[in-house]
């Protein structure tokens, strides 16, 4: 695996005939407090710094995605942190029919997505693709350091994706993810009931599934997406999904949805030997267009669990100023109402967008529990004086049975840049 990061560093100077440098950096600053008792707390300045970084030279291309994060003043656990979210390069185009990218990558699969150090190439040929891939999983806070344990600790799998009809898409895929947990030290009781310091050491999980998708859409009219999960190892079906949309008339939408789902259990896990059982859920929605500014819309929701059920309803508005919404759960899954509303709008062709949210929620975790309530505000304000600068100043706060009277202010820079040579 050192072998990819080191190829990557040895294509750099390839890269300095760059055609193109383009990005995204960004500076921010967040004030929050934490409670170490009940009585006693500490104020906290987050510092973060973000680069996204794209070099490209014709079909190749460098991609990076870091982010330095600290604290101004006390520190806390793992301080400082540097993140590397993407480092890899990337070959477009090769013989007309492949891509690939080397290095720490993110990954997108029906059944698991994340990051990983390694290699994925794809082939495409008229109205199919088939892709593979094969790597390391990422150590913990996205440190620039790579797997010693590759047996133990991958993640491999591909996709074959075919559009052989018009408006119809099928793919199909495997995936086969291995964990190799942190080995950590514990303190416990010997023979005589004197403490003693022992290694723990943790045995790999795994997740392996196949999945296939299938899609139909009718531009305007009609969309149409199933997926299904197989999980090889328990040999049984992990999850089924079909969603759908009939826009009725110009302004009467309809959506449906139904889902079943076992719980995703790591293979070797302890938690593997519990039966969870299954659920199973529907939803139906409509949405109506009274204009240009204003849309209604509700759900309803059903959810089916062994032997419980718990129902939900949304029903809201979206326009050109903000939304509207509430919300309310009851049933096995607990006892909700919640309403949000939250409006933007930019002024002098978007020089400043001020910004204001409110939410309040109460809920039950079980029909005799207590009643908790939650309030959360947000007042804001971004500045774009030029188009390759942001700058934005946001208040937050928050008031529920943890966080008493929590006050939090984020302010951020942005700067776009994107050079041709």
């Amino acid at each position: 695996m050192e072998k990819i990061f080191f190829l990557i560093f040895v294509c750099l100077p390839l890269m300095i005939p760059a055609q193109n440098l383009n990005g995204r950096f960004s500076s921010s600053f967040y004030t929050f407090e934490r409670f170490d008792t009940t009585k006693t707390s500490d104020t906290f300045i987050r510092t973060f710094q973000a680069l996204t970084l794209n070099l490209n030279y014709k079909d190749i291309s460098v991609r990076t995605r870091t982010n330095f994060e600290t604290n101004l003043g006390k520190g806390l656990d793992n301080d400082p942190r540097l993140r590397f979210y993407n480092l890899y390069f990337e070959a477009r185009n090769l013989l007309d029919m492949f891509t690939l990218k080397l290095g720490r990558q993110p990954l997108f699969t029906p059944v698991a997505g994340g990051l990983f150090d390694g290699v994925n190439l794809k082939f495409k040929y008229a109205n199919a693709s088939l892709s593979g891939f094969y790597g390391g999983n990422v150590p913990a806070y996205q440190k620039l350091e790579l797997t010693n344990d590759l047996m133990n600790d991958y993640v491999l799998g591909g996709k074959f994706d075919i559009n052989f009809l018009d408006h119809f898409n099928f793919g199909l895929s495997y995936i086969d993810k291995n964990f190799k947990a942190v080995d950590y030290n514990s303190l416990r009781l010997n023979s005589d009931y004197d403490p003693v310091t022992l290694l723990i050491l943790q045995k790999s999980n795994q997740y392996k599934f196949l999945s296939a998708d299938a899609s139909y859409y009718l531009n305007g009219i009609l969309n149409i997406d199933t997926r299904y999960q197989y999980d090889i190892n328990f040999k049984t079906t992990s999850k089924f999904e079909i969603s759908g949309r009939v826009q009725a008339t110009e302004q009467l939408g309809v959506d449906v949805y139904y889902n079943f789902r076992e719980p995703k259990v790591r293979y070797n896990s302890i938690f593997s030997v519990f039966n969870y059982g299954n659920s199973q859920e529907i939803e139906g929605g409509v949405d109506y267009k009274l204009n240009e500014s204003f849309t209604l819309f509700g759900k309803f929701g059903n959810v089916t669990y062994e032997d419980e059920n718990s129902q939900r309803l949304t029903i809201g508005t979206n326009t050109k100023y903000g939304s509207f919404s509430y919300r309310k759960t009851l049933g096995y899954a607990g006892e909700l109402d919640a309403i949000s509303i939250y409006t933007a709008h930019s002024f002098a062709d978007g020089f400043v967008t001020p910004s204001i949210g409110i939410a309040y929620t109460s809920y039950k975790l079980s029909k005799d529990a207590e009643t908790n309530n939650i309030l959360s505000f947000l007042g804001g304000i971004n500045l774009r004086p030029w188009t390759d600068y942001s700058f934005d100043l946001q208040g937050q706060y928050f008031n529920n049975k943890i966080y008493k009277n929590d006050f939090r202010i984020l302010f951020k820079v942005n700067h776009w840049f994107n050079t041709n040579f």
